[in-house]
């Protein structure tokens, strides 16, 4: 069993920047590909980036240049680093563990994931 803490929303202007974190427990958390996502009011949960087992990396097109998903296996954490925050970057962040090493087109999909954080919630005025 996985437990996925997320930290780090809060208010910032347009323009500004946040680093979203995600604890989790467990000794296997180097092995897991992990996946940030978010959600929006009356929106579905999007995709926004994942991080394979080895640090490879997949973004979203909305945050490519803008966001850096990083991890830090000896502190069982993966982060994102959001940066040239939009309006539309509102939403309730959670990020997500996958059970297997790699990221492939399926991690861009809720049902890849086999563990949810509570989520963290980030809100950008303009």
């Amino acid at each position: 069993q996985v437990q996925l803490i997320e930290s780090g929303g809060g208010l910032v202007q347009a323009g500004g920047s946040l680093r979203l974190s995600c604890a989790a427990s467990g000794r296997t958390f180097s092995g897991y590909a992990m996946g940030w996502f978010r959600q929006a009011p009356g929106k579905e949960r999007d995709f926004v980036a994942a991080i394979s087992k080895s640090g490879s990396t997949d973004y979203a097109d909305s945050v490519k240049g803008r966001f850096t998903i990083s991890r830090d296996n000896a502190k069982n954490t993966v982060y994102l680093q959001m940066s040239s925050l939009k309006p539309e970057d509102t939403a309730v962040y959670y990020c997500a563990a996958d059970s297997t090493p790699f990221i492939t087109k399926t991690s861009r999909f809720l049902n890849h994931y086999d563990y949810w954080g509570q989520g963290t919630h980030v809100t950008v005025s303009s």
